[in-house]
């Protein structure tokens, strides 16, 4: 398990619109919005599912485009997408739609039939597998919730190297992928600014095919290989309130998060209640309020959880 770290980067949720970079294929995310793609003229070929046979682009007309993978348990009917023009296919999405994965694969079925065969050129793919077994020549998209962006939440910088024809960026955060995030030259040597969900990450460069921690990050654990990976905690503000109780003199907030300290996270006075902000890593949370000495769920949260000593609390996940 990965111990939480000193470092780590605050972020807030905004509005802005983020933009991903072109070089993953089938997708992109604008601000909370994950935009399935499809572009008929990317595919050269098409395997029929029930016989395995392969057709070219110009062997039939698209009549309707469905997006199957893992995070809709390769449903072939439930995703449909909408026809932007001749050639092209969208569907969009709430990212919150999805668990906390990292990633997922995903395909592209047309006229409920055929399956759209990624290149083994394209970046962001993954071998297909059946009944765990890999499947020659196959290959399934691969999505991934941290991408690049120029006014994202993480920037990594490797200073010096000035010399070094290729940086790449590989982490936890996208399955150590060789080739997806490279890193932009810069005066002080490379950088890449990705836009992340609030977890704690693994992460190591690069250098030209050598792999190296980063040497200007302290926290580091140790991999199976023996060397190190550097490791970053991007956390979220995540604000509590309690409304109400406004004649209460004090309330404490205490959860997992600190241990269920009860002096810690004093509260602030507002025209509705009681208000706290703390930032926290990704994942899920238990907490309550102690109200002048009385401990209460939270009334306006609906989710509660039975703790290992069977009390009830409030939960809150941080994505």
């Amino acid at each position: 398990m990965i111990s939480r770290t000193l470092l780590y980067i605050l972020i807030l949720v905004s509005c802005n619109v983020y933009s991903q970079n072109n070089t993953t294929k089938g997708y992109r995310i604008e601000g909370d919005t994950l935009i399935f793609t499809f572009d008929a003229r990317d595919y050269s070929k098409f395997t029929e599912e029930k016989t395995g046979k392969k057709f070219d682009f110009g062997d039939f007309d698209i009549n309707s485009v469905i997006v199957s993978g893992e995070f809709n348990l390769w449903s072939r009917d439930h995703w449909k997408m909408k026809q932007i023009d001749t050639y092209n296919y969208e569907l969009r999405k709430s990212i919150h739609d999805f668990t906390d994965e990292f990633s997922w694969e995903f395909k592209f079925i047309v006229n409920e039939s055929f399956w759209a065969e990624p290149s083994k050129k394209d970046q962001n793919i993954s071998i297909a597998t059946n009944h765990g077994q890999s499947i020659r020549g196959v290959y399934n998209l691969k999505m991934y919730t941290a991408y690049p962006d120029a006014k994202g939440n993480a920037s990594f910088k490797l200073y010096g190297y000035k010399n070094a024809q290729k940086v790449i960026l590989a982490g936890s955060f996208n399955k150590w992928n060789e080739h997806l995030f490279e890193m932009h030259r810069t005066d002080s040597g490379w950088e890449l600014i990705l836009q992340m969900k609030p977890d704690v990450y693994q992460y190591r460069f690069i250098v030209d095919g050598e792999w190296m921690e980063d040497p200007d990050n302290p926290n580091r654990i140790t991999n199976e290989f023996g060397a190190y990976n550097s490791v970053l905690d991007i956390k979220a503000y995540t604000t509590f309130k309690l409304r109400g109780y406004t004649d209460a003199k004090n309330v404490i907030l205490a959860g997992s998060f600190n241990n269920w300290d009860e002096h810690a996270y004093e509260m602030r006075k507002m025209d509705y209640g009681w208000k706290y902000v703390i930032p926290l890593s990704g994942g899920k949370y238990h907490y309550k309020f102690i109200v002048d000495g009385q401990w209460i769920e939270d009334p306006h949260n609906s989710v509660k959880e039975y703790d290992q000593d069977g009390h009830i609390n409030s939960v809150i996940m941080v994505k």
